[in-house]
């Protein structure tokens, strides 16, 4: 028969009793805390690229929102008509006997105005003057109903709507033939057969829009 003194001497059943020591303790911390900072840091590094990838599709959305918009507008720019008129800029009207609409062409180095047949809506649209431009660090559209006329009012009481917010650089270049080189817009007569459209906004540079204007 074992003794009493025999069993609390011995080693197996001390053992049992036994906790853990301040540097095993310690130890487990360091572990738990680094697989925490690892969690944490992928769930992170997870949220991050979620918005990433929001913010990369919006832009993506945006761009191509503006450009088909401006592309359309472009291809259905009024270019029937009389010839140009005698302006010292890039401007076309036809006479105030002309049946068929008069065509407005103008250019500047960051701003673009035409004539172009557009739909607002399902069944609201038709001929109207345009105008591209940046006013402040936004790039706007502006419209006129021609009511008969041949040129534009004064922009500064007609409605405008924000294309781009966020616009650092805006600007416009032409050539007259498709062999020509690029050039700035200038103040001239002769129809660009193509505009290229330079814009920066939110620190970054589009794609160049070129876009041609039909004759």
């Amino acid at each position: 028969m074992v003794g009493l003194s025999t069993i609390r001497s011995s080693p197996d059943v001390a053992s049992l009793g036994r906790g853990f020591t301040l540097v095993e303790v310690i130890v487990a911390l360091a572990i738990l805390s680094l697989v925490m900072l690892a969690t944490i840091s992928g769930f992170r590094t997870l949220g991050n690229t979620a918005v990433t990838l929001h913010r990369t599709t919006d832009k993506a959305d945006e761009l191509r929102s503006v450009a088909s918009f401006l592309r359309d507008a472009f291809e259905n720019s009024v270019v029937a008509g009389a010839q140009a008129s005698d302006e010292d800029d890039l401007s076309f009207g036809g006479g105030k006997a002309s049946a068929s609409p008069s065509r407005y062409f103008k250019l500047a180095p960051s701003a673009v105005e035409w004539r172009s047949k557009i739909l607002f809506g399902e069944a609201y649209g038709g001929s109207y003057f345009l105008r591209l431009a940046l006013r402040g660090d936004q790039l706007e559209l502006q419209w006129q109903d021609p009511d008969g006329r041949n040129q534009p009012k004064e922009w500064a009481e007609a409605p405008r709507r924000q294309v781009l917010a966020n616009t650092q650089q805006f600007e416009v270049w032409h050539r007259l033939l498709p062999s020509e080189p690029w050039r700035r817009a200038e103040n001239k007569k002769d129809i660009p057969s193509h505009i290229k459209l330079v814009i920066k906004a939110n620190d970054k540079f589009w794609p160049d829009l070129v876009m041609q204007v039909y004759q």
